[in-house]
């Protein structure tokens, strides 16, 4: 899908920034802004990564796939917006193991109109990787802290995430023989010849990067007021508003590559990004809310435990035979919305 004509919208944002057009507004436009920078980033470092061999490659890929989710909470915990980031942190692991598999499985599903089969020995390290990231919200909702025993937890626990994704890295580029290319998660295809970025993708990079920054910095700077005039509470503007603009470049590489009937690749995305989120986003900011004096922890409410916990053992169960139908797809649908409607009742 082409999306290069968003583009247009960085310089209509900034204009209805600087103007202090209505924030629903700014939001929005700002928001369509960062789907196609994301989307440039993704092809810029699958360029760059052509001659590191496929394995490099999609770990490249996949890392620099989190950048978007990185700076959105970075200039999220720079307004203040604590809650609205870990909202976030929820709204894209429900986002994409319910709502982004569950669309590609519906599509992938009617458009081949057969069921859908994929190596159910290639999901268990994200299955296992998952289940790590549960327990590590569990864990901090179980128990009340004080605020400096919250952080201290926090910062523990962001350490253990970290380094099991430093080990998982290890497990894939050392044990490649038995862990397939399209099991490394990544926002592109790295056998795609003809990559749409012409020209230096260090440069491409680089700009990219600003733009990513500046139309960040715009986006959180609007999303509290929108969440107001909405009616919205945090928790669901961050789940629902914030962590949706993160996953658009994911969706659409899902349900692409399960129209084609590569449901292998669609898991690789959408619970490979939902491990990125988990095991390296999350950690990373309650570093920077350590080095920028803002109160990040890994202290979520109990509901968003929750949502998360189900979206988990929910896919788990779907997916533990080793294929499915595409009446699956509208299952994870419902669950994602149900859980909309919990999220947008809670005081």
């Amino acid at each position: 899908m082409e999306l290069k004509w968003l583009l247009l919208f960085i310089p209509i944002g900034m204009g209805l920034s600087w103007f202090e057009a209505n924030p629903i507004v700014v939001f929005i436009a700002s928001a369509l802004a960062i789907i196609p920078l994301a989307k440039l980033l993704g092809d810029a470092t699958e360029e760059l990564a052509q001659s590191l061999g496929s394995t490099k490659s999609g770990l490249l890929n996949s890392t620099m796939g989190t950048v978007p989710d990185i700076i959105i909470g970075f200039f999220a915990l720079q307004h203040g917006l604590i809650d609205m980031v870990k909202a976030s942190i929820t709204g894209a692991l429900i986002g994409n193991l319910l709502f982004g598999l569950g669309l590609s499985i519906l599509v992938g599903g009617l458009k081949t109109r057969n069921e859908l089969k994929f190596d159910r020995n290639n999901i268990h390290l994200y299955s296992g990787l998952l289940l790590l990231a549960t327990v590590s919200l569990i864990i901090p909702a179980t128990f009340e802290h004080t605020v400096k025993s919250d952080a201290e937890i926090s910062l523990l626990i962001s350490i253990v995430l970290i380094t099991m994704y430093l080990i998982s890295l290890l497990f894939t580029l050392t044990n490649k023989a038995t862990l397939p290319d399209y099991l490394i998660p990544i926002d592109q295809p790295i056998s795609e010849k003809n990559s749409p970025v012409k020209t230096n993708p260090l440069v491409v990079l680089l700009f990219v990067g600003i733009g990513l920054a500046v139309m960040s910095e715009i986006m959180t700077d609007s999303i509290g007021p929108t969440a107001n005039s909405l009616g919205f509470s945090s928790l669901f503007a961050g789940i629902f508003l914030l962590a949706p603009v993160g996953m658009v470049s994911e969706l659409i590489n899902s349900i692409r590559f399960a129209r084609q009937n590569q449901l292998d690749m669609s898991l690789a995305i959408t619970m490979g990004s939902s491990t990125q989120i988990a095991l390296l986003v999350a950690p990373l900011l309650v570093f920077f809310g350590l080095a920028t004096g803002q109160h990040m922890d890994l202290l979520f409410s109990k509901f968003e435990v929750i949502a998360i916990v189900l979206s988990v053992v929910t896919v788990n169960h779907i997916l533990q035979l080793g294929s499915v139908h595409w009446i699956s797809g509208p299952k994870l649908i419902a669950i994602y919305l149900i859980l909309g409607i919990a999220f947008f009742n809670i005081p």
